[in-house]
């Protein structure tokens, strides 16, 4: 049953990428295109989506809006592990003061709800999407830095790190060599986790109006344009929104399916 499960979040989060990369083989028309008189249509054949409030194809603006919002996730990702796992090794191998200081400053940025930090950060550099994507990313550094920090402590404990020290490598050597690979794996393992957050993170700023920039599709502001069609157009705000749910409950699998595992070798 677990691995029926796995299956079908990789098979959801593989036609998400697929689609982000190749959004023409998967999409039926233009996302910008217009079909007069075929304003606000339900879902049907032609138009599986249905279509928006100025008769563009709903489905083709999902799919076009992967490449953006996964990017952004994407970006995200990368901007808080790199910042978070560089930060978290300082924290734990530069000795006391360093420590304290990262650790302190780690306690501010956590006290801070992640969304409020994120709209903080995106009303100082200004809206777009990379400015969305760079506020998740160091909203999310503190919580790596943390993960990587307690890691690097119990790494630096292991015999055979002791041994290299007393060898006399280089102390960058056995970080590089001996401290960061191996303390690394549990904080990689939070990546699929983490990846569904930033998606729900870049789609609720969007949602607000942060992101992208109409007529651009987004996911977050596909959903946001059907506010306004609630009673008499459920499918704008639905399709889009079970899109989210749907690749970010896949990635939550994935990333559940392989704790167990690592649980189980233990």
């Amino acid at each position: 049953m677990k691995r029926l499960g796995l299956a079908l979040s990789v098979a959801v989060l593989g036609v998400a990428v697929l689609a982000a990369l190749f959004p023409t083989v998967f999409a039926t028309h233009d996302p910008y295109e217009l079909f007069p008189g075929q304003n606000l249509q339900p879902p049907s054949w032609a138009h599986p989506f249905g279509t928006d409030n100025l008769s563009r194809d709903l489905f083709s603006r999902v799919v076009h809006g992967a490449g953006i919002s996964l990017t952004a996730a994407l970006v995200a990702l990368v901007i808080s592990f790199a910042g978070g796992t560089l930060l978290g090794l300082v924290s734990g191998s530069a000795g006391r003061v360093v420590d304290t200081v990262l650790m302190r400053a780690t306690d501010l940025m956590m006290s801070i709800p992640s969304l409020m930090l994120s709209l903080a950060v995106v009303a100082a550099l200004g809206f777009g999407t990379f400015n969305v994507a760079l506020a998740v990313g160091i909203a999310g550094i503190a919580a790596v830095t943390r993960l990587m920090r307690s890691s690097v402590l119990v790494v630096a404990r292991s015999p055979y790190v002791e041994a290299a020290e007393l060898s006399g490598a280089p102390r960058r050597s056995v970080l590089g060599r001996h401290v960061l690979p191996n303390a690394f794996t549990p904080v990689a393992a939070y990546v699929a986790l983490d990846f569904g957050a930033s998606i729900i993170a870049i789609s609720s700023l969007s949602f607000l109006g942060l992101g992208v920039k109409p007529p651009d599709p987004e996911w977050g502001s596909l959903v946001a344009d059907g506010r306004s069609f609630l009673g008499t157009a459920w499918w704008l705000t639905t399709m889009p929104g079970l899109v989210v749910i749907a690749v970010v409950v896949a990635a939550n699998g994935v990333f559940l399916y392989f704790q167990s595992g690592s649980k189980r070798a233990l």
